[in-house]
């Protein structure tokens, strides 16, 4: 073929005769109208539509930009999940109050940091779950309704499933809804020393379904977050030492008194106590009375978690001081 007749030889492949709508019906797809503005082939084109390859080339179009737009958003809310839990995890109090309400001693910032760090990772790791779960299934249903699949029977299947699911896990559930609520509430967290009825410990861990924690024996506790009707929680913001003090019947009540506010004001003053100890300590008086002894309290405002600590000191210091003033401590009754 001489190059002279190139031209004619792709006269058949290039017909500039005609329009899309001749040979891709009378609304033409894009995949079907791209074709015929590439080729001007009649016949390329109609065997495009023909075969339904504009139609599933315009399918898949829409698929792909479908799970790019999903993508695109969770990231933007797994990115906005983020930045809100991390502020939720420095707490429920504005910066301003938390300012004017905070302590010497606030505890330990080892143990804030990794509470805080906790709580941000677990709220952030649900709420991102959830967020995927729903854009994710959103996307699925949309792409599932784009090729034909008719979602009616799917939507009645996945509901049957959802209810037996969820009378089968009710308990999984309510744990989980309970340590959500337990978490954005800030009720306890990671370092605190709490009560939960059947034990009582310092939190080691704390996640959606189960907290756990370690007594002063050393045994570890794992409790479903479900099944915590109650938390007594002694290391938030400040504690108390309470300490009620036995005297013999006969002793004279202003003279132990005076003792008492004498040594626990010596104990807040100790350098080695002052960041400790919050507030000048209070000897509320005669607490109880029986046929042996006189039971005085006196009360000491705390550092968060640091009562059993000062309650043992000022029981030491109790005890010298009674001695050298010649004070009887109340012998308890035989068995």
């Amino acid at each position: 073929m001489l190059p002279g007749d190139a031209p004619t030889a792709l006269a058949p492949l290039f017909q500039n005769g005609g329009r899309p709508e001749d040979f891709c019906g009378p609304n033409p797809m894009i995949p079907c109208r791209l074709v015929w503005n590439v080729t001007h082939n009649g016949d390329v084109t109609r065997f495009v539509h023909a075969w339904n390859i504009d139609l599933w080339a315009n399918r898949l179009v829409a698929i792909v930009i479908t799970f790019v737009i999903a993508l695109i958003i969770r990231r933007i809310t797994h990115n906005a999940i983020t930045k809100i839990t991390l502020r939720m995890a420095e707490g429920t109090m504005s910066e301003r109050v938390r300012e004017r309400s905070r302590t010497v001693f606030d505890g330990s910032p080892a143990l804030l940091s990794e509470r805080r760090a906790q709580r941000a990772k677990t709220l952030g790791s649900v709420l991102r779950s959830i967020a995927s779960i729903v854009i994710m299934g959103t996307a699925l249903f949309s792409v599932l309704g784009e090729i034909g699949l008719n979602l009616a029977p799917v939507l009645a299947s996945a509901s049957v499933i959802g209810v037996a699911v969820g009378f089968g896990a009710q308990n999984i559930v309510k744990d989980f809804l309970a340590g959500l609520f337990m978490l954005l509430e800030d009720q306890y967290g990671v370092g605190d020393i709490i009560d939960v009825g059947p034990a009582k410990g310092t939190v080691e861990a704390v996640t959606l379904r189960v907290t756990r924690l370690r007594d002063v024996n050393g045994v570890v506790w794992y409790m479903r977050n479900g099944e915590i009707l109650r938390v007594g929680n002694e290391s938030q913001n400040w504690g108390r030492a309470v300490l009620d003090i036995p005297v013999d019947y006969g002793e004279d009540t202003a003279k132990v008194k005076q003792s008492l506010k004498t040594t626990a004001d010596l104990l807040a003053a100790d350098p080695d106590w002052d960041e400790i100890i919050l507030e000048e300590p209070s000897v509320w008086g005669v607490q109880g009375l029986s046929g042996d002894a006189v039971i005085v309290r006196v009360v000491v405002k705390t550092a968060p978690g640091r009562q059993a600590d000062v309650a043992r000191e000022l029981r030491e210091r109790v005890k010298i001081a009674f001695d050298e003033a010649g004070v009887t401590v109340a012998t308890p009754p035989a068995g």
